[in-house]
């Protein structure tokens, strides 16, 4: 492997973070200050308690993972599409680099991104409330495959997409929504049976519930199908990339 070009190219797309060093802090911690004003105090003083602990502290783990969602896909579209848009994607694959190589590379630098905002976030939240971690290896091992499931995405976005409206498309359109309604900010026993049904065809509901699950140790849906989610999520992403490079799709002019 060639290690020397895969840390390359993950520096220059770290770099491009550090130079905005100052709004890559400022807007995480900015966002979740004002979910935590609307919903934690103007709602949460109505809702004394949900899942055994506070509305509050309830909240967190689905305000991460909206963050850690809509950044992987955002950073990895982003980072792959300037390349295509500018032409030196063909210097990289002219390079003695390796698919995979370039792959980590990009999907890496995406995911670091990500899980650095998840981090400041998860710092933000406890500046609000107590929080306790029940299982933290298992929390840490969300946050990491489920940012570099959805850097894959936000990969093969950026190169599906030939235009700036369509890399937007995704995050905001498709990723948000299906988040607020994936029981970031309520259980899924708040709804009535027909909508608790409904709600279980949206695959976010699974990341969120096992993310919770890893905080408090319950969720709405169990730990092993939200695992199960994840691991779909990897093995799709890795199956796409992989048929983009060995066809050559939207790679070669």
């Amino acid at each position: 492997m060639n290690l020397r070009a895969v840390q390359t190219i993950y520096l220059f797309e770290m770099s491009r973070t550090f130079r905005t060093l100052l709004q890559s802090i400022l807007a995480p911690v900015l966002t979740t200050s004002l979910y935590f004003v609307v919903f934690g105090a103007a709602i949460g003083a109505r809702i004394p308690e949900m899942g055994g602990v506070s509305y509050g502290a309830f909240i967190v783990p689905g305000l991460i993972m909206l963050m850690l969602l809509t950044q992987s896909v955002s950073n990895a579209s982003f980072g792959i599409y300037f390349p295509r848009f500018s032409g030196t994607i063909y210097e990289l694959l002219s390079a003695p680099v390796s698919s995979f190589e370039l792959v980590l590379a990009f999907v890496g630098a995406a995911a670091t991104k990500a899980i650095l905002i998840g981090l400041i976030t998860l710092a933000t939240a406890s500046a609000f409330v107590p929080l306790e971690i029940a299982h933290p290896v298992w929390m840490a091992a969300f946050l990491v495959l489920t940012a570099v499931s959805f850097s894959l995405l936000g990969f093969i976005l950026g190169i599906w997409a030939d235009s700036f409206e369509k890399l937007g498309f995704v995050p905001l359109l498709v990723i948000t929504p299906l988040t607020f309604l994936g029981g970031t900010f309520y259980s899924l026993d708040m709804l009535p049976p027909f909508w608790q049904t409904v709600s279980l065809v949206n695959p976010v509901v699974y990341l969120v519930s096992g993310f919770r699950w890893s905080f408090y140790g319950a969720g709405d849906v169990s730990v092993v199908a939200s695992l199960a989610v994840v691991a779909i999520f990897l093995v799709v992403g890795l199956t796409a990339v992989w048929w983009i490079f060995r066809s050559g799709y939207r790679l070669k002019p």
